[in-house]
C-alpha cells in the first residue's frame, strides 16, 4: 500500500520546471541565431543541417520545461525553419509530407528533452531522499 507523506521541509527534491513562455522565447530565439549562423556560412542551402541542429537546440531548451509546452516549442522552431531556412526565403510554405516530418522531428526532440531531464531529476530526488 502506498501511503503519501506531504514533505515538511521547504526543499523541493525536484527542481521546478521554467516557465513555459520562457521556455518558448528563448527557444525561437536560440532557433533565429542558429537558422541565420547557418545561412551566414553557408547560404541558404540544404535545411537538414538546420533541423539538426534547431532539433540538438530543442532537446537542450527543453530540459528545463514542462512536457505541455513541447507541441509549442516545437512549433516556433518550425516556424523559424519554414521561414528562414527554407526557400523561398522568408515565407511560409506548406509542403504536408515534408513539413510534417520535420515538425515531428522537433516535437520528438522537445519530448526526449523534457522526459530525459524529468527522468533524472525525478532519480537524483529519489535518492537524495533514500539516503
Amino acid at each position: 500500500m502506498v501511503v503519501w507523506k506531504r514533505m515538511s521541509s521547504g526543499i523541493r527534491p525536484v527542481p521546478s520546471p521554467a516557465p513555459t513562455p520562457s521556455v518558448w522565447a528563448v527557444a525561437a530565439t536560440l532557433a533565429l541565431i542558429l537558422v541565420t549562423a547557418f545561412n551566414l556560412r553557408d547560404g541558404q542551402g540544404d535545411p537538414t543541417l538546420d533541423l539538426v541542429a534547431l532539433s540538438l537546440a530543442v532537446a537542450l531548451v527543453s530540459t528545463g520545461a514542462r512536457l505541455t509546452a513541447a507541441p509549442g516549442t516545437a512549433f516556433l522552431c518550425w516556424l523559424v525553419l519554414n521561414g528562414f531556412a527554407t526557400a523561398p526565403f522568408g515565407q511560409l510554405t506548406w509542403e504536408a509530407p515534408y513539413d510534417l516530418t520535420r515538425f515531428g522531428c522537433l516535437l520528438v526532440a522537445a519530448c526526449v528533452g523534457t522526459v530525459t531531464a524529468r527522468l533524472s531529476n525525478a532519480r537524483a530526488a529519489y535518492h537524495r531522499l533514500r539516503a
